[in-house]
Protein backbone atom coordinates (compact mmCIF):
# COMPACT_ATOMS: atom_id res chain seq x y z
CA UNK A 1 0.00 0.00 0.00
CA UNK A 2 1.33 3.42 -0.99
CA UNK A 3 0.01 6.56 0.70
CA UNK A 4 -0.23 9.88 -1.13
CA UNK A 5 -1.51 13.31 -0.23
CA UNK A 6 -2.92 15.81 -2.63
CA UNK A 7 -5.35 18.61 -3.14
CA UNK A 8 -6.65 21.41 -5.29
CA UNK A 9 -4.67 24.31 -6.78
CA UNK A 10 -5.39 26.86 -4.03
CA UNK A 11 -4.74 24.32 -1.24
CA UNK A 12 -8.11 24.67 0.43
CA UNK A 13 -9.06 21.04 -0.35
CA UNK A 14 -6.56 18.46 0.92
CA UNK A 15 -6.83 14.67 1.06
CA UNK A 16 -4.88 11.46 1.74
CA UNK A 17 -5.30 8.29 -0.32
CA UNK A 18 -3.89 4.76 -0.03
CA UNK A 19 -3.29 2.97 -3.33
CA UNK A 20 -2.69 -0.75 -3.75
CA UNK A 21 -1.89 -0.41 -7.49
CA UNK A 22 -0.07 2.46 -9.14
CA UNK A 23 -2.12 2.45 -12.33
CA UNK A 24 -4.23 5.38 -13.49
CA UNK A 25 -7.01 5.24 -16.07
CA UNK A 26 -7.16 7.87 -18.82
CA UNK A 27 -10.82 8.10 -19.88
CA UNK A 28 -11.85 9.58 -23.22
CA UNK A 29 -15.41 10.57 -22.25
CA UNK A 30 -16.42 14.20 -22.68
CA UNK A 31 -16.15 15.36 -19.07
CA UNK A 32 -12.88 13.52 -18.26
CA UNK A 33 -11.26 14.76 -21.46
CA UNK A 34 -12.23 18.36 -20.69
CA UNK A 35 -11.06 18.11 -17.07
CA UNK A 36 -7.86 16.19 -17.84
CA UNK A 37 -8.76 13.70 -15.11
CA UNK A 38 -6.49 10.66 -14.54
CA UNK A 39 -8.41 8.13 -12.45
CA UNK A 40 -7.31 6.26 -9.35
CA UNK A 41 -10.40 4.49 -8.01
CA UNK A 42 -10.20 3.41 -4.36
CA UNK A 43 -12.54 2.17 -1.67
CA UNK A 44 -14.01 4.84 0.59
CA UNK A 45 -11.89 3.64 3.53
CA UNK A 46 -8.71 4.24 1.48
CA UNK A 47 -9.57 7.95 1.17
CA UNK A 48 -9.51 10.66 3.83
CA UNK A 49 -10.58 14.26 3.28
CA UNK A 50 -8.19 16.30 5.42
CA UNK A 51 -9.61 19.77 4.82
CA UNK A 52 -11.83 21.84 2.59
CA UNK A 53 -15.18 20.08 2.79
CA UNK A 54 -16.78 23.52 3.06
CA UNK A 55 -15.12 24.59 -0.23
CA UNK A 56 -16.42 21.65 -2.29
CA UNK A 57 -19.12 22.07 -4.93
CA UNK A 58 -20.76 19.23 -6.84
CA UNK A 59 -21.75 18.79 -10.49
CA UNK A 60 -23.96 15.95 -11.72
CA UNK A 61 -25.36 15.05 -15.13
CA UNK A 62 -26.78 12.07 -17.00
CA UNK A 63 -27.80 9.40 -14.49
CA UNK A 64 -26.81 11.62 -11.54
CA UNK A 65 -24.92 8.76 -9.88
CA UNK A 66 -21.48 10.29 -10.37
CA UNK A 67 -20.90 13.25 -8.05
CA UNK A 68 -18.20 15.39 -9.63
CA UNK A 69 -16.76 17.42 -6.76
CA UNK A 70 -14.52 20.41 -7.29
CA UNK A 71 -13.07 23.25 -5.25
CA UNK A 72 -15.43 26.22 -5.38
CA UNK A 73 -12.48 28.57 -4.87
CA UNK A 74 -10.02 27.49 -7.61
CA UNK A 75 -12.23 25.16 -9.69
CA UNK A 76 -9.90 22.13 -9.63
CA UNK A 77 -11.45 18.62 -9.54
CA UNK A 78 -9.24 16.60 -7.13
CA UNK A 79 -11.66 13.67 -6.58
CA UNK A 80 -15.26 12.56 -7.07
CA UNK A 81 -17.72 9.72 -6.56
CA UNK A 82 -17.65 7.67 -9.78
CA UNK A 83 -20.67 6.11 -11.45
CA UNK A 84 -18.71 2.87 -11.88
CA UNK A 85 -17.94 2.62 -8.14
CA UNK A 86 -20.57 4.71 -6.28
CA UNK A 87 -19.35 3.41 -2.91
CA UNK A 88 -15.76 4.45 -3.69
CA UNK A 89 -13.74 7.55 -4.47
CA UNK A 90 -12.01 8.42 -7.73
CA UNK A 91 -8.90 10.53 -7.18
CA UNK A 92 -7.35 12.67 -9.89
CA UNK A 93 -3.74 11.46 -9.99
CA UNK A 94 -2.76 14.85 -11.41
CA UNK A 95 -3.76 16.37 -8.05
CA UNK A 96 -1.36 14.24 -5.99
CA UNK A 97 1.59 16.06 -4.44
CA UNK A 98 5.09 16.19 -5.91
CA UNK A 99 6.10 13.75 -8.62
CA UNK A 100 3.47 11.12 -7.73
CA UNK A 101 2.18 11.00 -11.31
CA UNK A 102 5.59 9.76 -12.52
CA UNK A 103 5.15 6.67 -10.32
CA UNK A 104 1.96 5.60 -12.10
CA UNK A 105 1.45 3.66 -15.30
CA UNK A 106 -1.44 4.99 -17.37
CA UNK A 107 -3.96 2.77 -19.14
CA UNK A 108 -6.61 3.91 -21.60
CA UNK A 109 -10.29 3.59 -20.71
CA UNK A 110 -12.92 3.91 -23.43
CA UNK A 111 -15.45 6.10 -21.65
CA UNK A 112 -17.08 7.05 -24.94
CA UNK A 113 -18.39 3.46 -24.83
CA UNK A 114 -18.85 3.40 -21.07
CA UNK A 115 -21.42 0.62 -20.78
CA UNK A 116 -19.23 -1.82 -22.70
CA UNK A 117 -15.99 -0.77 -20.99
CA UNK A 118 -16.92 -0.49 -17.32
CA UNK A 119 -17.20 -4.25 -16.69
CA UNK A 120 -13.41 -4.56 -17.02
CA UNK A 121 -12.73 -2.24 -14.05
CA UNK A 122 -15.40 -3.46 -11.65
Amino acid sequence: MTVFEGGCHCGRVRFRVSASRLEALDCNCSVCTMKGFLHLIVTRDAFELLSGEDALSTYTFGTGVARHTFCGVCGVHPFYTPRSHPDGVDVNVRCLDGDALARFSVARFDGKNWEESVAAIR
